[in-house]
C-alpha cells in the first residue's frame, strides 16, 4: 500500500503543481509505473474545479465562477496539458513530415495553430460548462467535471497502451511518464475512470447521456489515434496532452446532446 501511495503521489507531483513529501522520491521507473494513477489525478483536478465553481457561484455571477473553475484546473496542473495541445496543433498543422512535426512540437515557441487551438478549446469548454450549469444541478455539474477529467486522462492512457512512443532522444521531460503502460496498470486506470463516471449516475444522470458522453470522448480519442498513427507512427507527451484536452471537451459536448 505504501508503494501504491508513492506511485500516486509521484503522478500528482509530475502532473500538477502540488508538492509531494520528500519520502516519495523521484525516478524514471516510478514515473512509468505511476501511469496507472493518471485518471485518479484527474479526479482530484475535477474535484478542485468543481469546488471552485461552487464556491465562486455563492458570491459571483455564474459566468465568472465558471471561468475561475477552468482557471483553477489550469493553475493546478501548470497548464501541462494545454501546453501539449498547443505544441500538438503547431506540429500537426505546420509539419509536412514526421521529423518536421516532432521538431515543431519540441520548439518552446507557440505558433498560430497552437494559439487557435488553445483559444477554441478553452472557449468551447467554458461555454459547455455554462450550459451544463444552466441545465443541471450543482451536484450533476460537479460529477461531470470529475468524470470528464478522469475519462480524458484514461483516453490518453489508452494511447500509451495501444501505440509506441516515437521520440528517440532522452531530452523530453515527459518521456518517463509517456512510456508504454502495462496492461495491469491500464486496468487500474480503467477502474478509476469507470468509478468516476459512476458519479454521474449517483447525481441523477440519464444512462443514455452518460453513454453518449463516454462515446464522444472515445470517438475523439479514436480519431486522434488514427491521425497520430498515420503522421507519426505513434505518440509523444504533447500528443497525450492534446488527447486529454480534446477528449475532455468531447465528454462535455456529449453530455449536452439532447436525447
Amino acid at each position: 500500500m505504501l508503494q501504491e501511495l508513492r506511485l500516486f503521489l509521484t503522478a500528482v507531483q509530475f502532473f500538477t503543481r502540488i508538492p509531494a513529501p520528500a519520502w516519495v522520491g523521484h525516478s524514471a521507473q516510478q514515473l512509468e509505473q505511476a501511469a496507472r494513477y493518471f485518471p485518479l489525478v484527474g479526479v482530484c483536478i475535477g474535484a478542485l474545479s468543481a469546488a471552485v465553481l461552487w464556491l465562486g457561484a455563492q458570491a459571483l455571477p455564474l459566468p465568472l465562477a465558471a471561468g475561475l473553475s477552468i482557471a483553477a484546473s489550469i493553475l493546478a496542473t501548470g497548464a501541462f496539458h494545454e501546453d501539449g495541445l498547443s505544441d500538438f496543433a503547431d506540429g500537426m498543422g505546420g509539419g509536412h513530415s514526421k521529423e518536421k512535426v516532432l521538431a515543431i512540437m519540441k520548439d518552446s515557441r507557440v505558433g498560430v495553430y497552437g494559439v487557435i487551438a488553445l483559444v477554441l478549446v478553452l472557449l468551447l469548454k467554458y461555454q459547455a460548462l455554462l450550459e451544463l450549469c444552466s441545465e443541471q444541478s450543482p451536484l450533476f455539474v460537479a460529477a461531470a467535471l470529475i468524470a470528464a477529467h478522469a475519462i480524458s486522462r484514461l483516453m490518453a492512457a489508452s494511447i500509451m497502451l495501444a501505440q509506441r512512443y516515437v521520440r528517440d532522444d532522452d531530452s523530453a521531460r515527459a518521456k518517463p511518464a509517456a512510456q508504454k503502460i502495462s496492461r495491469a496498470s491500464f486496468a487500474i486506470a480503467s477502474l478509476t475512470g469507470i468509478a468516476a463516471t459512476g458519479l454521474l449516475f449517483a447525481a441523477g444522470a440519464h444512462p443514455a447521456s452518460v453513454f453518449i458522453a463516454v462515446a464522444a470522448a472515445f470517438m475523439m480519442r479514436a480519431y486522434l489515434a488514427a491521425r497520430l498513427q498515420k503522421r507519426l507512427g505513434g505518440y509523444t507527451g504533447d500528443c497525450l496532452g492534446a488527447v486529454q484536452q480534446l477528449s475532455e471537451l468531447a465528454f462535455y459536448l456529449g453530455l449536452l446532446i439532447n436525447i
